[in-house]
């Protein structure tokens, strides 16, 4: 076994395979052609892009490549510029290779003086899913060893309490106190999201499929905000109908709601300013900037309209229909901020850039939209809040080359507050419909619902569609798909949970129970030890997943302890 896991031998034909990283090779071009040939390569996630320079190929040259994503490398022989676009017609294509690279390789591309390329593998390159399914293997080992404790543990002390109660004599019991009755499913999936925001947030080993999407599409990473703005929105309905049973009036509940809003959007805010508070450029929107202004106008859209001692109708097709019902003046106001979102997304003209466009702008369309990174959504955040205040690295970035874009910005609140809404309607159900059967056919229905009206809106495929599944710009598509798997991921958690109590939720229901205090807590303390360290170059998935995990446990741990303390923090 090499070097944590993956690395099989540190050189190899005095190639270095330490100064690699993750997910990166070595190419060994050699040239027998007569003249100086010009490499460019393109990735097959750089969509509708032209081949972009890497460097002069003169005799033989060794670079280092990732290996992320499957890539196209071509060889010219002349200087075509940056990109192969209008000069690369007129310039000979000496030839094309696509090999199949994976990480840790090492692979030779072999140019004769006619032209002709032949590439093979000279090392092969490493699994690098085999050090997930250890890590798994890990995890599994430690909640059975975990179980095994709690159940000896157990065993252990039934058997004193016999030792020490031979005739089975029993003192005389304190009547239960009757806890506050309290969704655990609910809690077990904000405690889900929070916990796999920590691992994401922690690298999540460098695997691709575990970040975010480069641009459109739906990765593991990009599901965790929404469900966490959607969960918000089924706390509404029940913190509000509370507060009104205890005759609070709606404007204390109002001035509330504004509390918690400006709080929220202080602390995200602050956690910006983490690595110094440079006014000048100065980050405003951020993720918890995002839940202010969406808890902000839904919940307090839901204050206003509200009504005291709604009875749901005994007639089984009114009752079927009172769930929506009783949000139809809400209701109204999502379809007016959709259909604003809608008109301005693809109806105004960007300076540059035309109407509709919802790229990723940089080498996207051939450079045609190179300065218009999601059309409408960045065009409208630039205005507002300035290039120095908004998101200097998004995903597209790396790949696009694309220009800064807030993930997190202000325009995309509007669909954002969509989604916390749509949480609403879930706490409508919970709370208009008392049996188990009918919460959960309602709850499936709506998944599947949103779900499919998602994907028709996409088209059912990543691009190309007309409005593609897009976590960056919050697009219609990317809410109502991640809704509806909140509904369906709800529906099976209660089951579980809730129904027939088949796992209590733990450990994620602790998490989920101080969910803001794990989010602020962990990026605080996310440089810092025992959360975070690194040991060597932490070139490899297994050494990343090692650290990922540590500061994930560390961060439940954290949760599990405040439980049993009885301390329990909201805004």
């Amino acid at each position: 076994m090499g070097s944590w896991v993956e690395q099989t031998v540190p050189e190899f034909r005095n190639l270095d395979l330490r100064r690699l990283g993750v997910d990166e090779a070595y190419l060994n071009v050699t040239s027998h052609f007569p003249a100086s040939l010009w490499l460019y390569s393109l990735s097959d996630e750089c969509h509708r892009c032209p081949y972009s320079r890497i460097q002069e190929i003169r005799r033989s040259h060794v670079l280092r490549t990732s290996t992320k994503f499957p890539t196209s490398w071509r060889f010219y022989d002349r200087d075509v510029g940056p990109y192969a676009l209008q000069a690369a017609q007129e310039a000979r294509i000496v030839c094309d290779v696509r090999p199949e690279m994976g990480e840790f390789g090492v692979y030779d591309v072999l140019i004769d003086n006619a032209g002709k390329c032949d590439v093979t593998t000279a090392l092969e390159p490493v699994n690098i899913y085999l050090p997930f399914v250890l890590f798994i293997i890990i995890i599994i080992a430690f909640v059975a060893t975990v179980r095994a404790t709690n159940i000896a543990r157990s065993w252990y002390k039934r058997r004193r309490e016999l030792q020490n109660n031979p005739d089975g004599v029993q003192e005389e019991e304190k009547p239960p106190e009757v806890p506050k009755k309290r969704l655990r499913s609910l809690d077990t999936f904000r405690g889900l999201c929070i916990v796999l925001m920590v691992f994401v947030n922690s690298g999540a080993g460098g695997y691709k499929a575990l970040e975010h999407a480069t641009w459109n599409g739906l990765h593991f990473a990009d599901v965790i905000f929404p469900w966490f703005l959607w969960i918000m929105g089924v706390c509404i309905p029940m913190s509000v109908k509370s507060q009104l049973v205890r005759s609070v009036p709606k404007k204390d509940i109002l001035l509330n709601v504004l509390r918690r809003s400006v709080t929220l959007f202080a602390i995200g805010v602050s956690l910006n300013t983490i690595w110094g508070a440079q006014l000048e450029n100065l980050r405003i929107f951020g993720v918890l900037q995002r839940f202010g202004v969406a808890y902000l106008v839904v919940g307090g859209l839901h204050v206003i309209f509200r009504k005291v001692g709604n009875i749901s109708p005994q007639n089984a097709l009114s009752r079927a229909v009172f769930d929506i019902r009783v949000l139809l003046p809400e209701w109204c106001v999502m379809l007016v901020l959709i259909t604003v979102h809608l008109a301005l997304a693809f109806g105004l003209s960007v300076p540059g850039c035309g109407r509709g466009y919802l790229g990723p702008g940089g080498m996207h369309e051939m450079t045609h939209y190179n300065h218009c990174i999601g059309g409408a959504t960045g065009y409208i955040d630039r205005k507002i809040l300035t290039l120095d205040h908004i998101y200097q690295h998004p995903t597209a970035k790396q790949v696009y080359g694309s220009e800064a874009f807030d993930p997190e910005g202000f325009f995309g609140c509007l669909l954002s507050i969509f989604q916390v809404f749509l949480g609403v309607q879930c706490g409508a159900i919970l709370l208009v419909h008392s049996d188990w059967r009918a919460r959960v056919k309602r709850w499936s229905v709506w998944g599947a619902v949103l779900a499919f009206v998602g994907g028709a809106l996409c088209e059912f495929r990543k691009e190309d569609g007309l409005i593609p599944i897009n976590k960056n710009m919050w697009s219609l598509s990317f809410v109502l798909v991640t809704s509806g798997m909140a509904f369906v991921l709800l529906a099976i958690m209660y089951i579980i949970v809730d129904v027939r109590g088949v796992w209590r939720g733990a450990p994620l229901v602790y998490a989920g129970m101080n969910a803001i205090v794990i989010y602020i807590g962990h990026q605080v303390f996310h440089r810092m030890l025992p959360w975070h360290w690194s040991i060597g170059p932490m070139n490899t998935h297994f050494v990343r997943l090692l650290e990922s995990g540590w500061n994930t446990m560390l961060w439940v741990g954290i949760a599990y302890y405040l439980y049993k303390r009885n301390l329990f923090y909201s805004i």
